[in-house]
């Protein structure tokens, strides 16, 4: 059969139109959280921290440390595998775990390893003592690990950021979270929750003071979580800051039944530190996961 031009230029039309179509399905309903991570576009669900996450995270390894798999089970579209000391990325990247330093609290802060972000054990739900002297979990944070995650710049993160309604149901408000690692569908759980929660509770919640800023700790060269978009503030009025004090003579006004709703969808609260922030919820299911 001969085919002349029109003929070959109707089949290139055709043929460029059925490309366009098929990769159009191929990418449809990915998020930027899916393109950045590589996980599941289809996944929009939450995950329930009080529940706890289901399967190993890494092999029955004895030279593994708790906290190496606990970071691993809690970021599984990011991280491919640990070993006795190193984590690698799925792109690659390899962080080591211990860097082998003794450091002081201080020390810990401003200069620490994946090993000192995860050597104190938060409590999750509503028994806890009064936090003794430093025993802050979270507040140390190793940051190339959520620059890695989140972005390194405030132009990066602000790619990722979504708004979402805050407590539809009693207020107005809107509220801007990254949606890398799922974390606004986390936090839209979080606000379904508290919408339900007793009339005399509301007070604390449904004013906010903030989520992304880029910006460092007042007084420190450590960024804030409120950088990389995953830490909101509740409303001051009804907040204590250690810094706000003259002494730091631990004080909470915040419901408990509060904090257990954040802690449920993978957000910790800075209520459990002895240098306390009860104002603050971040997310950070590394420390509410177990390591198995």
């Amino acid at each position: 059969m001969i085919i002349n031009k029109k003929h070959s230029l109707l089949y290139l039309i055709i043929f460029a139109l059925l490309f366009s179509f098929e990769c159009k399905n191929n990418t449809q309903g990915k998020s930027n959280n899916d393109i950045k991570s590589g996980g599941d576009p289809k996944k929009t669900t939450y995950i329930d921290y009080s529940k706890d996450l289901s399967g190993k995270s890494n092999s029955d390894n004895p030279n593994i440390p708790d906290g190496l798999k606990k970071l691993k089970k809690a970021y599984p579209d990011f991280i491919d595998s640990v070993d006795n000391n190193n984590l690698y990325f799925k792109d690659g990247t390899k962080m080591i775990y211990d860097d082998g330093r003794k450091k002081s609290f201080e020390e810990m802060l401003d200069d620490p390893d994946l090993e000192d972000m995860m050597s104190q054990e938060y409590p999750m739900g509503k028994e806890y003592k009064i936090p003794e002297v430093n025993f802050d979990p979270g507040r140390i944070r190793y940051e190339p690990f959520f620059k890695k995650i989140y972005g390194s710049s405030a132009s990066e993160v602000k790619k990722y950021l979504v708004t979402i309604k805050w407590m539809p149901k009693s207020t107005n408000a809107t509220v801007t979270i990254t949606s890398i690692n799922g974390v606004d569908n986390q936090l839209k759980a979080v606000s379904d929750e508290l919408d339900n929660i007793p009339q005399n509770q509301k007070k604390y919640v449904t004013k906010t003071a903030g989520t992304f800023y880029w910006r460092n700790i007042a007084g420190t060269n450590r960024l804030s979580a409120h950088s990389f978009g995953i830490a909101i503030d509740i409303n001051t009025e009804y907040a204590d800051y250690w810094l706000w004090d003259k002494n730091l003579t631990y004080k909470n006004r915040i419901p408990l039944e509060i904090v257990e709703i954040f802690e449920r969808f993978g957000f910790i609260w800075g209520g459990k530190w002895y240098h306390y922030d009860t104002m603050h919820f971040e997310y950070r299911p590394e420390l509410l996961v177990s390591p198995d």
